[in-house]
Protein backbone atom coordinates (compact mmCIF):
# COMPACT_ATOMS: atom_id res chain seq x y z
CA UNK A 1 0.00 0.00 0.00
CA UNK A 2 2.76 2.27 0.73
CA UNK A 3 4.02 2.23 -3.01
CA UNK A 4 0.55 4.33 -4.59
CA UNK A 5 0.94 6.36 -1.55
CA UNK A 6 4.71 7.70 -2.49
CA UNK A 7 3.06 7.79 -5.79
CA UNK A 8 0.92 10.54 -4.31
CA UNK A 9 3.82 12.58 -2.53
CA UNK A 10 5.49 12.60 -6.05
CA UNK A 11 2.16 13.17 -8.09
CA UNK A 12 1.56 16.49 -5.86
CA UNK A 13 5.72 17.60 -5.71
CA UNK A 14 6.38 16.90 -9.35
CA UNK A 15 2.47 19.48 -10.06
CA UNK A 16 3.42 21.79 -7.88
CA UNK A 17 6.82 22.25 -9.77
CA UNK A 18 5.63 21.84 -12.93
CA UNK A 19 3.47 24.90 -12.54
CA UNK A 20 6.44 26.64 -11.39
CA UNK A 21 8.54 25.96 -15.05
CA UNK A 22 5.26 26.37 -17.11
CA UNK A 23 4.28 29.79 -15.72
CA UNK A 24 7.26 31.52 -17.04
CA UNK A 25 7.01 33.54 -20.59
CA UNK A 26 10.13 31.85 -22.04
CA UNK A 27 8.63 28.21 -21.62
CA UNK A 28 6.34 27.00 -24.79
CA UNK A 29 4.80 23.87 -24.24
CA UNK A 30 6.20 21.92 -27.32
CA UNK A 31 9.58 22.35 -26.61
CA UNK A 32 9.36 22.31 -22.62
CA UNK A 33 7.45 18.86 -23.32
CA UNK A 34 10.10 17.35 -25.38
CA UNK A 35 12.99 18.63 -23.03
CA UNK A 36 11.07 17.05 -20.52
CA UNK A 37 10.74 13.72 -22.41
CA UNK A 38 14.69 13.41 -23.20
CA UNK A 39 15.54 14.18 -19.73
CA UNK A 40 13.80 11.20 -18.31
CA UNK A 41 15.51 9.19 -20.80
CA UNK A 42 19.04 10.35 -19.81
CA UNK A 43 17.98 10.00 -16.63
CA UNK A 44 16.56 6.54 -16.80
CA UNK A 45 19.88 5.17 -19.16
CA UNK A 46 21.97 3.95 -15.88
CA UNK A 47 18.52 2.56 -14.47
CA UNK A 48 17.63 0.54 -17.48
CA UNK A 49 21.02 -1.27 -17.61
CA UNK A 50 19.88 -2.99 -14.11
CA UNK A 51 16.53 -3.25 -14.25
CA UNK A 52 16.14 -3.95 -17.87
CA UNK A 53 13.24 -6.60 -18.39
CA UNK A 54 10.91 -7.41 -21.71
CA UNK A 55 9.72 -11.32 -22.44
CA UNK A 56 9.21 -12.24 -25.34
CA UNK A 57 5.38 -12.07 -25.14
CA UNK A 58 6.00 -8.35 -25.47
CA UNK A 59 7.51 -8.88 -29.04
CA UNK A 60 3.76 -10.04 -30.27
CA UNK A 61 2.14 -8.11 -33.31
CA UNK A 62 -0.46 -7.26 -30.72
CA UNK A 63 1.65 -6.12 -27.77
CA UNK A 64 3.75 -4.39 -29.75
CA UNK A 65 0.54 -2.65 -31.20
CA UNK A 66 -0.46 -1.86 -28.15
CA UNK A 67 2.42 -0.18 -27.09
CA UNK A 68 2.67 2.32 -30.02
CA UNK A 69 -1.51 2.97 -28.83
CA UNK A 70 0.18 3.95 -25.62
CA UNK A 71 3.10 6.20 -27.07
CA UNK A 72 0.52 7.94 -29.20
CA UNK A 73 -2.10 8.54 -26.52
CA UNK A 74 1.02 9.96 -23.99
CA UNK A 75 2.14 12.20 -26.87
CA UNK A 76 -1.33 13.94 -27.36
CA UNK A 77 -1.85 13.47 -23.40
CA UNK A 78 0.98 15.45 -22.55
CA UNK A 79 1.15 17.96 -25.18
CA UNK A 80 -2.67 19.24 -23.74
CA UNK A 81 -1.97 19.25 -20.80
CA UNK A 82 1.00 21.49 -20.81
CA UNK A 83 -0.73 23.90 -23.87
CA UNK A 84 -3.96 24.72 -21.37
CA UNK A 85 -1.41 24.75 -18.70
CA UNK A 86 1.17 27.34 -20.54
CA UNK A 87 -2.25 29.55 -21.28
CA UNK A 88 -4.79 29.33 -18.68
CA UNK A 89 -4.93 29.61 -14.45
CA UNK A 90 -4.02 26.17 -13.02
CA UNK A 91 -6.53 27.36 -10.58
CA UNK A 92 -8.94 27.40 -13.30
CA UNK A 93 -7.91 23.95 -14.86
CA UNK A 94 -7.89 22.07 -11.44
CA UNK A 95 -11.42 20.13 -11.71
CA UNK A 96 -10.10 18.85 -15.28
CA UNK A 97 -7.33 17.93 -14.76
CA UNK A 98 -9.08 16.17 -11.43
CA UNK A 99 -11.30 14.18 -13.49
CA UNK A 100 -8.64 12.12 -14.81
CA UNK A 101 -8.82 9.55 -11.57
CA UNK A 102 -12.65 8.85 -12.58
CA UNK A 103 -11.87 8.63 -16.38
CA UNK A 104 -9.42 5.61 -14.76
CA UNK A 105 -11.76 3.72 -12.42
CA UNK A 106 -14.73 4.00 -15.45
CA UNK A 107 -12.54 3.57 -18.40
CA UNK A 108 -11.10 0.47 -16.14
CA UNK A 109 -14.69 -0.82 -15.06
CA UNK A 110 -15.66 -1.10 -18.76
CA UNK A 111 -12.67 -2.58 -19.63
CA UNK A 112 -13.09 -5.33 -17.01
CA UNK A 113 -16.26 -6.37 -19.64
CA UNK A 114 -14.19 -7.13 -21.88
CA UNK A 115 -10.90 -8.52 -20.93
CA UNK A 116 -10.40 -11.30 -18.93
CA UNK A 117 -7.51 -12.57 -16.65
CA UNK A 118 -8.32 -10.15 -13.12
CA UNK A 119 -6.95 -7.09 -14.79
CA UNK A 120 -9.82 -4.63 -14.62
CA UNK A 121 -11.50 -6.88 -12.02
CA UNK A 122 -15.15 -5.43 -10.94
CA UNK A 123 -14.98 -5.08 -6.97
CA UNK A 124 -17.34 -2.36 -5.92
CA UNK A 125 -16.15 -2.24 -2.79
CA UNK A 126 -13.11 -0.52 -4.07
CA UNK A 127 -14.84 1.03 -7.46
CA UNK A 128 -17.39 3.24 -5.33
CA UNK A 129 -15.22 4.66 -2.88
CA UNK A 130 -13.14 5.37 -5.54
CA UNK A 131 -16.35 7.12 -7.46
CA UNK A 132 -17.09 8.88 -4.26
CA UNK A 133 -13.09 10.39 -3.71
CA UNK A 134 -13.60 11.57 -7.31
CA UNK A 135 -16.59 13.06 -7.45
CA UNK A 136 -15.12 14.80 -3.93
CA UNK A 137 -11.80 15.99 -6.12
CA UNK A 138 -14.26 17.78 -8.75
CA UNK A 139 -16.54 19.37 -6.15
CA UNK A 140 -13.45 20.79 -4.01
CA UNK A 141 -12.20 22.66 -7.35
CA UNK A 142 -15.49 23.56 -9.20
CA UNK A 143 -16.30 27.72 -8.64
CA UNK A 144 -18.77 29.32 -10.83
CA UNK A 145 -16.47 30.99 -13.57
CA UNK A 146 -15.60 26.81 -14.46
CA UNK A 147 -18.86 26.76 -15.98
CA UNK A 148 -17.69 29.10 -19.03
CA UNK A 149 -15.70 26.24 -20.70
CA UNK A 150 -12.65 27.56 -22.75
CA UNK A 151 -10.86 25.93 -25.02
CA UNK A 152 -8.02 25.77 -22.73
CA UNK A 153 -10.18 24.10 -20.19
CA UNK A 154 -11.73 21.82 -22.48
CA UNK A 155 -7.78 20.97 -23.71
CA UNK A 156 -7.33 19.69 -19.90
CA UNK A 157 -10.48 17.60 -19.92
CA UNK A 158 -9.58 15.83 -23.17
CA UNK A 159 -5.92 15.37 -21.73
CA UNK A 160 -6.93 13.72 -18.62
CA UNK A 161 -9.17 11.69 -20.92
CA UNK A 162 -6.27 10.64 -22.52
CA UNK A 163 -4.09 10.42 -19.49
CA UNK A 164 -6.38 7.89 -17.99
CA UNK A 165 -6.73 5.90 -21.46
CA UNK A 166 -3.29 6.08 -21.58
CA UNK A 167 -2.75 4.40 -17.98
CA UNK A 168 -5.50 1.74 -18.58
CA UNK A 169 -4.41 0.54 -21.91
CA UNK A 170 -0.82 0.02 -20.37
CA UNK A 171 -2.26 -2.41 -18.12
CA UNK A 172 -2.69 -5.06 -20.94
CA UNK A 173 1.23 -5.27 -21.21
CA UNK A 174 2.60 -3.99 -18.18
CA UNK A 175 3.57 -7.58 -16.86
CA UNK A 176 5.65 -8.01 -19.65
CA UNK A 177 8.28 -5.73 -18.44
CA UNK A 178 9.78 -3.90 -15.68
CA UNK A 179 8.44 -1.20 -14.76
CA UNK A 180 11.77 1.03 -15.53
CA UNK A 181 11.89 -0.60 -18.46
CA UNK A 182 8.56 0.05 -19.80
CA UNK A 183 8.62 3.80 -18.47
CA UNK A 184 12.08 3.98 -20.74
CA UNK A 185 10.32 2.78 -23.89
CA UNK A 186 7.37 4.93 -23.72
CA UNK A 187 9.54 7.91 -22.73
CA UNK A 188 11.82 7.14 -25.49
CA UNK A 189 9.01 6.57 -28.58
CA UNK A 190 7.12 9.95 -26.72
CA UNK A 191 10.16 11.74 -27.44
CA UNK A 192 11.18 10.57 -30.79
CA UNK A 193 7.76 11.50 -31.79
CA UNK A 194 7.79 15.04 -30.61
CA UNK A 195 10.99 15.35 -32.53
CA UNK A 196 8.85 14.34 -35.60
CA UNK A 197 5.97 16.43 -35.50
CA UNK A 198 6.60 19.35 -33.15
CA UNK A 199 9.98 20.38 -34.55
CA UNK A 200 11.13 21.93 -31.37
CA UNK A 201 14.09 24.50 -30.76
CA UNK A 202 15.39 23.17 -27.99
CA UNK A 203 17.89 25.91 -27.78
CA UNK A 204 15.36 28.72 -26.84
CA UNK A 205 14.69 26.79 -23.48
CA UNK A 206 16.24 28.73 -20.70
CA UNK A 207 19.30 27.67 -19.04
CA UNK A 208 18.64 28.10 -15.65
CA UNK A 209 15.24 26.53 -15.93
CA UNK A 210 17.36 23.60 -17.18
CA UNK A 211 17.71 22.04 -13.51
CA UNK A 212 13.91 22.71 -12.57
CA UNK A 213 12.88 20.56 -15.42
CA UNK A 214 15.72 17.86 -14.87
CA UNK A 215 14.02 17.69 -10.88
CA UNK A 216 10.64 17.43 -12.56
CA UNK A 217 11.23 14.71 -14.97
CA UNK A 218 13.34 12.81 -12.13
CA UNK A 219 9.73 13.26 -9.99
CA UNK A 220 7.94 11.91 -13.07
CA UNK A 221 10.37 8.89 -13.43
CA UNK A 222 9.41 7.93 -9.93
CA UNK A 223 5.67 8.61 -10.11
CA UNK A 224 5.43 6.20 -12.53
CA UNK A 225 7.37 3.40 -11.63
CA UNK A 226 5.21 3.39 -8.80
CA UNK A 227 2.07 3.75 -10.54
CA UNK A 228 2.86 1.01 -12.57
CA UNK A 229 3.89 -1.30 -9.87
CA UNK A 230 1.02 -0.44 -7.72
CA UNK A 231 -0.87 -1.24 -10.83
CA UNK A 232 0.89 -5.04 -11.17
CA UNK A 233 0.88 -5.82 -7.26
CA UNK A 234 -3.05 -4.01 -6.16
CA UNK A 235 -4.76 -3.41 -8.68
CA UNK A 236 -5.48 -0.25 -11.11
CA UNK A 237 -8.76 0.98 -9.25
CA UNK A 238 -7.22 0.55 -5.77
CA UNK A 239 -4.16 2.15 -6.83
CA UNK A 240 -6.04 4.81 -8.19
CA UNK A 241 -8.09 5.41 -4.99
CA UNK A 242 -4.80 5.84 -2.99
CA UNK A 243 -2.90 7.89 -5.47
CA UNK A 244 -5.84 10.48 -5.14
CA UNK A 245 -4.30 11.21 -1.90
CA UNK A 246 -1.91 13.05 -3.97
CA UNK A 247 -4.33 16.15 -4.14
CA UNK A 248 -4.35 16.22 -0.29
CA UNK A 249 -0.57 16.41 0.12
CA UNK A 250 -0.55 19.68 -2.71
CA UNK A 251 -3.11 21.26 -0.36
CA UNK A 252 -0.83 20.89 2.75
CA UNK A 253 1.77 21.81 1.00
CA UNK A 254 0.35 24.87 -0.69
CA UNK A 255 -0.71 25.54 2.84
CA UNK A 256 2.27 25.24 4.60
CA UNK A 257 4.84 26.42 1.97
CA UNK A 258 3.40 28.78 -0.35
CA UNK A 259 0.87 30.09 2.73
CA UNK A 260 -1.94 29.78 0.72
CA UNK A 261 -5.57 29.22 2.62
CA UNK A 262 -7.23 26.34 2.70
CA UNK A 263 -10.76 27.19 1.19
CA UNK A 264 -13.80 24.86 3.54
CA UNK A 265 -14.54 23.05 0.09
CA UNK A 266 -10.93 21.80 -0.06
CA UNK A 267 -11.16 20.65 3.90
CA UNK A 268 -14.02 19.12 3.05
CA UNK A 269 -12.57 17.23 0.43
CA UNK A 270 -9.70 16.20 2.08
CA UNK A 271 -11.91 14.54 4.88
CA UNK A 272 -13.83 12.43 2.55
CA UNK A 273 -10.66 11.23 -0.06
CA UNK A 274 -9.24 10.20 3.17
CA UNK A 275 -12.48 8.38 4.52
CA UNK A 276 -12.98 6.53 0.98
CA UNK A 277 -9.06 5.72 0.98
CA UNK A 278 -9.28 4.10 4.14
CA UNK A 279 -12.50 2.35 3.42
CA UNK A 280 -11.38 1.07 -0.15
CA UNK A 281 -8.02 -0.13 1.53
CA UNK A 282 -9.42 -1.80 5.14
CA UNK A 283 -12.60 -3.58 3.98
Amino acid sequence: MLIPIFGALSLASGTILERFILKKKSIQPKPYQTASFLAVVLLMLPLVGFFWRIDTLAYSFKNILIFLVVIVLALIANYLMYFSMKWEKISNLEPAKMMEPLFIVLIALVFSFFIDGGMYARNFKLIIPALIAGAALIFSHIRKHHLEFNKYFRAAIIGSFFFAMELVVSRLILNYYSPITFYFLRCSGVFLLGLVFFRPNLSKIPKDSLKYIIITSAIWVAYRVLIYSGYTSLGIVETTLIVMLGPVFIYVFAWKFLKEKLDWRNIVASIIIIASVLYGVLA
